[in-house]
């Protein structure tokens, strides 16, 4: 059976959307480590209008990060899908790795945000604070259901109440977490 055409959101503020969004909860990927906590993403806005992308984790006490961009797809278009792009490996970034991210739902108050992509492969729950209503939470595994995804894949990500500050964590300056993830460990 043909799944039907993803819903995303239309007309998306990008300058609102900018700013830290905790990972609530995500489909298990290759490119972040089993056991990262305190995940997060920080979006600025580069005077060209692409978006400068910071993604975090901390595994085993040390933060691994990654930088990379993001793109309107169409930029003529109201529609909120973005391509994502990383240079990897982190420590010596030469590959050029390009994603989707597409904003499926986000609140009115731009506080919580469902993100995922054409495959389904991936699936992001966002939001600004550490934690999530549950009752959101359930509003958006149901509107993932909708848009096709298996969210019975979905892993909540453990997040601290006080969240490490990047520039008073170690650095996995090796980035030992990006080749663990590679492996699967």
């Amino acid at each position: 059976m043909a799944k039907k055409a993803m819903e995303v959101v239309k007309c998306l503020d990008v300058e609102r959307y900018m700013g830290r969004w905790y990972e609530i909860a995500s489909f298990p990927s290759r490119f972040q480590p089993k056991s990262g906590a305190d995940t997060r993403a920080t979006y600025t806005l580069n005077p060209d209008g692409t978006v400068h992308v910071l993604n975090e984790t901390f595994s085993d006490g040390k933060r691994g990060f990654i930088e990379g961009s993001a793109y309107k797809v169409d930029p003529n278009s109201d529609e909120a899908k973005l391509k994502v792009k990383f240079y990897v490996p982190p420590f010596l970034p030469i590959i050029p790795v390009t994603g989707d991210y597409w904003v499926l739902h986000i609140d009115d108050d731009y506080q919580y945000a469902l993100v995922g992509q054409p495959t389904r492969k991936y699936l992001w729950i966002l939001s600004r604070q550490t934690r999530l209503d549950e009752e959101i939470y359930n509003q958006l595994l149901e509107k993932a259901k909708e848009e096709g995804y298996d969210v019975s894949k979905l892993q909540k990500t453990a997040q601290s109440e006080t969240p490490p500050e990047s520039e008073s964590a170690p650095k996995d300056t090796k980035g030992v977490w990006w080749i663990k993830s590679i492996l699967g460990k």
